[in-house]
């Protein structure tokens, strides 16, 4: 858990990069490429073809390409639909994926699920309940997107790596995981990507570099390996810690005038969601452990 809470305090800043220096000036697919052909830099020397078998580098390719190529491209998106907190608050539904995803693994029904889904949407329009528009509600349907794929992503990894090889050090295959958010992303920039929109002042290349290297490289790296290291439980609390440190960050630097009451009552409705859906998992939980 504690390398998941420094990640965490890493990742706050990088919402209000995005939304406030990239976000419709430079363009998306570019951001991402830029962002995973750092990351990938960074592991490619830590990399042992040798060391791992075809199979688990291929899932490990899978899980990159979902958690990062494909959810990369529906993050940025939403920024031309949402503001920051707006996006921040509606990545909470993540960890209802993280539960459901590995549930349909285990080829359980989380009937709780459904409930919390309900909960949270409603929590959502509460935030925007006078601007309810096709913009709205296309950015919220694409930061569902990524939410899918960050935690189809992660459950992935996790289950790999402790199915396949627990014993393996992590950084010696890690470059397989951005190796497969690339297979994604090359293609994706060839067709959608717009060249005339490239980073113009020495700030947007300095934050794409951050990005790329500090919180996609080392960042992704550190939260995986802290999610092998936690029960699924756990993993799906901690996508929710970046929520509140994320709006405070946004809040305290870039965006004062926020509606703090209007993001306080959605975000209390959507935390009432979660609360809703672990009461539903330790509940089933608790049943299965029962004695027969």
């Amino acid at each position: 858990m504690p390398i998941l809470i420094a990640v965490t305090l890493l990742w706050a800043f990088s919402f209000s990069l995005i939304g406030v220096y990239l976000a419709g000036q430079v363009d998306a697919w570019f951001s991402v490429l830029m962002r995973v052909s750092l990351a990938t830099i960074v592991f490619l020397p830590f990399l042992k073809l040798r060391q791992i078998e075809p199979k688990i580098a291929l899932q490990l390719m899978v899980c990159g390409a979902l958690q990062l190529g494909i959810m990369y491209g529906f993050y940025y998106q939403s920024f031309l639909y949402l503001s920051v907190p707006e996006v921040l608050l509606f990545t909470v539904m993540t960890p209802l994926y993280v539960t459901l995803i590995n549930d349909l693994l285990d080829r359980r029904i989380n009937v709780g699920f459904i409930i919390s889904a309900l909960l949270a949407i409603l929590g959502a329009v509460a935030i925007r309940y006078q601007g309810i528009d096709e913009g709205f509600i296309k950015g919220l349907l694409i930061v569902q997107g990524a939410n899918i794929c960050f935690a189809a992503g992660q459950v992935g990894y996790k289950r790999v790596i402790a199915k396949e090889r627990p014993d393996l050090a992590q950084r010696t295959v890690f470059g397989w995981f951005f190796i497969g958010a690339l297979t994604v992303v090359i293609p994706c920039y060839l067709a959608l990507g717009n060249p005339d929109k490239l980073p113009s002042t020495t700030l947007q290349w300095s934050i794409l570099t951050y990005l790329g290297i500090i919180a996609s490289g080392l960042g992704y790296f550190a939260w995986n390996k802290g999610a092998t290291m936690v029960n699924v439980g756990t993993l799906a609390v901690a996508n929710n810690l970046l929520i509140p440190a994320g709006i405070l960050v946004n809040v305290l630097f870039w965006n004062r005038d926020a509606d703090i009451v209007r993001l306080a009552i959605g975000g209390g409705i959507i935390l009432l969601a979660l609360w809703v859906n672990d009461k539903f998992n330790q509940k089933i939980t608790k049943v299965q452990q029962a004695p027969v």
